[in-house]
Formats: C-alpha cells, structure tokens, sequence
C-alpha cells in the first residue's frame, strides 16, 4: 500500500533581472504601466507541489502515488520523473493544454514578480482517487480548485486518512470550503502566513480545528513549526542547513517528511523533525528537486542534527 499525493505539476521559468524593478519603474506612470526586463540569465526547474513531494518522498525511499494532470509539452518532465524512479502511471495529460508554468522574475533586491500558468492543472478533477489503487493515506495538495475539492471529498468517502495542505490554492476557497475540507481530513497543514488566512476566513481557532482533525501543523519557516494535537502542543525545532540558496520548495520538502513519518507510525516529535530536515537540505540547493540524498545518509544527518536516531 502506498501515499496519494493529490497536487500540481508545473514548470518553474526562473529568471534573474541584474538591476531593481524600482529603477525602471515610475511611480506616478503606475496606473499605466509598460516595461520590459531584459533578463539574461534563465533556468527551468521542474515543480508543482505534487511533484516536489513526491520527489522528496521518494529520496526517503517510498514510492508514492502521483495523482496529476499536465499537458503536451509534459515530455521533459516526464523523463526526469523516469530517471528519477518517480511512479507516473496516475498523471492525466490534457493535449490542448500546456502543464502548469511559473515565470519568476527577481531583481537584485530580491523582489519578485511572477506569473502563473494553470493549464491543465485547472483539469485535475478528471482524475479520481479510486483509480490510485491500494493506499494507506494520502494528501490533497494545490492544485485545481475543482480537483482539490473532489479528491477531498473521494477520499473521505474512501475512508483514506489524510492531509489538507491548501498552500497557495488557499485564497481559492471561502470560510465554508474550508470548514468543509478541514471536516473531511485526518490532519491540516499551513504555514503562519496561511493559518491566519484560515483563521480569518472561518472563523476557528486552534482548538476549533483540533476537535475535527488530529493534528494541525503549522509551519514558521527558520523558527521551526508547531503541531497543535487536540491539548497537546508538540514545538519543533528549524534544521540547520549548511547554506541558504533557495527557500522555494522547502514547505513540499516538509510535507514529505509528514507522509513518511505517518506512514511509518513514528510519532510527532519524530515526524516534525524529519519534515524539518528534509526543508534544510532542500534549501541547501536551487530549485525544488535538485537536492539529493541516500536513506542512510539521511539518517545520520538527523542524528547528528537531533541527537537521537530514528
């Protein structure tokens, strides 16, 4: 039996302006505004938040299920994926439709401006959870808003436990969508940023949403994450990563490292802390899934990161 990750593929374009926005951009002509950034230096990463759990639970040495939609351009991807021993058997591709792509664009100051590409992303309901066969837990990650809405609801019908991670999809939902997705998962994950937004939009406290899940996470990026357990509150220290290059990814890292702890009944204060080391080597490296590391080499950074073993 194996995870269902429920979630995007995409295409990450990331770009690099040598200069700042606010030098070629005049305040009083924002209302009609019209520039160009000429940005010589280029990389495209492969992503998506189904793919980059996947891709850090498979590192871990499980074998996941990837439930996803991408279009006809999906070729590269999928050859990574292959490579990689990524199970792809459960991607849908939509022809008239390109795979979901990201264009990021950072100027010196670190500023970004991005654009977002659905595509065939926004088709992710014509994928449904029975058709991933035998699984012991899964989770419903970004993605369309139709798919994220329906796999929920299959899976609580299915009676397979799992993860309500809305991420970036979040703003997509009102108070009464989320009360329902939080009533249908076994477990909630944020980060601080999103928790407020849920707080807001529903309504619920800490203990509102405990007394429906088991566990809420809610992450703090450098400052670790807390995991709110029905009374029992369980902090989790940040790993120390060697470097910083690259923050993005870091959370999908983290959600791979709460599969396997799941998976594996290993316990919370084992589970927070394979989350967060998975996120510090993540960091280590540019792009989301260009990090690498064996199973035992794992173990022992994290017993030398945490002083204990697992």
């Amino acid at each position: 039996m194996s995870v269902l990750i429920c979630g995007s593929l995409a295409y990450d374009n990331i770009m690099v302006f040598p200069d700042k926005f606010k030098n070629h951009i005049l305040p009083d002509k924002i209302h009609m505004l019209n520039v160009s950034f000429l940005v010589p230096d280029m990389r495209r990463e492969f992503g998506g938040c189904a793919g980059n759990i996947a891709y850090n639970l498979n590192l871990l040495g499980e074998a996941p299920v990837l439930m996803a939609t991408a279009g006809s351009d999906f070729a590269p991807y999928a050859a990574w994926m292959d490579a990689c021993g990524i199970r792809r058997e459960n991607i849908t591709i939509i022809d008239d439709q390109f795979t979901a792509q990201a264009f990021i664009t950072t100027d010196l100051d670190d500023n970004q401006i991005t654009a977002f590409h659905p595509g065939a992303m926004n088709m992710a309901h014509v994928n449904k959870t029975e058709d991933g066969g035998e699984v012991v837990l899964g989770i419903v990650s970004p993605d369309g808003r139709d798919g994220m809405i329906q796999h929920a609801e299959q899976l609580a019908e299915g009676e397979v436990p799992f993860i309500f991670d809305p991420g970036q999809g979040l703003p997509m939902f009102d108070g009464d969508d989320l009360k329902k997705f939080i009533g249908q998962a076994t477990w909630v994950t944020v980060n601080d940023y999103e928790w407020e937004m849920m707080q807001e939009r529903t309504g619920w406290s800490v203990e509102d949403v405990t007394e429906r899940v088991e566990a809420l996470i809610v992450t703090k990026g450098g400052e670790g994450s807390t995991i709110y357990c029905r009374g029992n509150t369980i902090e989790i220290p940040s790993a120390k990563p060697v470097q910083i290059n690259d923050p993005t990814g870091c959370g999908d890292a983290y959600r791979a490292g709460l599969l396997y702890g799941l998976r594996n009944n290993l316990g919370w204060e084992v589970t927070g802390r394979i989350a967060s080391l998975i996120g510090a080597i993540k960091i280590e490296q540019h792009g989301t899934q260009n990090h690498q590391f064996t199973k035992p080499e794992f173990k022992a950074r994290y017993e030398k990161e945490f002083g204990s073993s697992f």
